[in-house]
């Protein structure tokens, strides 16, 4: 009998010491389908719950609510989310699950509906309890190999990117990437937080003498998550006896958060997809996300296709206010003239003054930098190397 990929990676230790609440994110999309095989364009968005089920089963984890809007498919997981767009598909899952054993049978379908693949992303920051992680995800030089054999014959070849100061290898970001022509335009911003406060943390701990609250719903208000894109629609979940997760959607922009509030190993991550860029304030963003944390060191990482007059003020640098020092900033072309830019902060030291970052703006575009120029809703529609601070090497 024929083993599958998930068979042969055998099953996932549970860690002794916490919960893992660092995601790891794959992106894949596909370009349009023949007319006559998808006469209505619905693309992903036509897979059934079944299907869709049977691709989360390989990645070990469950729908346990959903939100659905005209232009993509919005699902808060058991263990984080997944989006599906009428060509792409995006998963994100924290703790031991084994996402790239996913990819096969995302494939699979995507051929019955006669969806050529167009690009895959793989992207994550460094576990925090590395030891826990399960096959194909014991190393980034795993994961690569895994994803390679998926997508390794695209146009670029793989490309696989390790991020950040080596002497600070906790704060290291991992990416992968991999496309057959240039993206579309489309901005994503990408935040993980650590250390983060008792007081906000509490807020996401049911039933708690310390603050906690009893309902999803009122952890998104009391936190201030609700403020954060006031336009959004949320779907939000709260995990027993603590935890939070939750989806946002306005037309085809998403934003997803998840909260691991235990004192030791708390984290959590925000992220948005898919937006106007002229339409939000970067440094405000940052900052309104912050205030619902405020955790003690964070990342964030930027990866940006259209150009920097599509991008606006997000081809710049991040402001985190003098509460924050910059540790570290860099900058990575990739395949398909887009931009992935990582930036890693601490908490200022009382009685420290942290210094105002001064980034280079000088990445050129390549030649779509007029796109979006003038609106200004929220939302619109629309061979390996390695590198350490973005410098490439063999």
């Amino acid at each position: 009998m024929e083993m599958s990929l998930a068979d042969c990676w055998g099953s996932a230790p549970a860690s002794p010491i916490g919960f893992e609440g660092y995601e790891k994110r794959l992106e894949i999309t596909f370009s349009d389908a023949p007319v006559f095989a998808d006469p209505c364009g619905r693309g992903l968005r036509a897979l059934s719950r079944q299907q869709i089920d049977s691709f989360l089963d390989l990645a070990r984890c469950t729908i346990v609510s959903q939100l659905l809007n005209k232009q993509f498919d919005s699902y808060v997981l058991s263990e984080s989310s997944l989006f599906v767009y009428s060509h792409k598909v995006v998963i994100k899952t924290c703790g031991t699950t084994k996402l790239l054993l996913s990819i096969p049978r995302i494939l699979e379908l995507a051929a019955e509906l006669s969806l050529p693949l167009l690009s895959a992303k793989y992207s994550r920051g460094a576990f925090i309890f590395p030891g826990a992680q399960p096959a194909p995800h014991r190393s980034f030089s795993e994961e690569v190999s895994v994803l390679n054999g998926f997508f390794g014959g695209l146009k670029s070849g793989g490309n696989a990117y390790v991020m950040g100061d080596a002497f600070r290898p906790k704060k290291m970001w991992h990416v992968y990437y991999a496309t057959e022509e240039p993206e579309q335009p489309m901005v994503t911003l990408e935040m993980c937080m650590t250390g983060l406060d008792a007081g906000k943390a509490a807020v996401f701990f049911k039933n708690s003498a310390n603050g906690g609250c009893s309902s999803a719903k009122e952890m998104t208000k009391v936190s201030g998550i609700s403020a954060i894109i006031p336009e959004m629609e949320i779907c939000d979940f709260d995990f027993d006896p603590c935890g939070y997760s939750m989806n946002g959607v306005c037309g085809p922009a998403a934003s997803t958060i998840h909260v691991t509030p235990e004192e030791g190993f708390s984290y959590a991550s925000y992220e948005a997809m898919n937006f106007n860029p002229g339409s939000l304030v970067y440094s405000d963003l940052i900052e309104r996300v912050l205030s619902c944390f405020r955790p003690s060191d964070f990342s964030v990482a930027v990866t940006i296709f259209g150009g920097h007059g599509f991008a606006k003020s997000w081809a710049g640098g991040a402001e985190a206010g003098s509460s924050y020092v910059l540790e570290d900033v860099v900058e990575q072309e990739l395949p398909g003239g887009g931009l992935l830019m990582y930036q890693s902060f601490s908490a200022v030291a009382p009685g420290a003054v942290s210094p105002r970052s001064t980034l280079d703006d000088g990445w050129s575009s390549d030649g779509m930098e007029a796109a979006a120029q003038g609106e200004d809703t929220c939302i619109w529609g629309v061979e390996k190397k390695v590198a350490v601070k973005g410098v490439a090497a063999a």
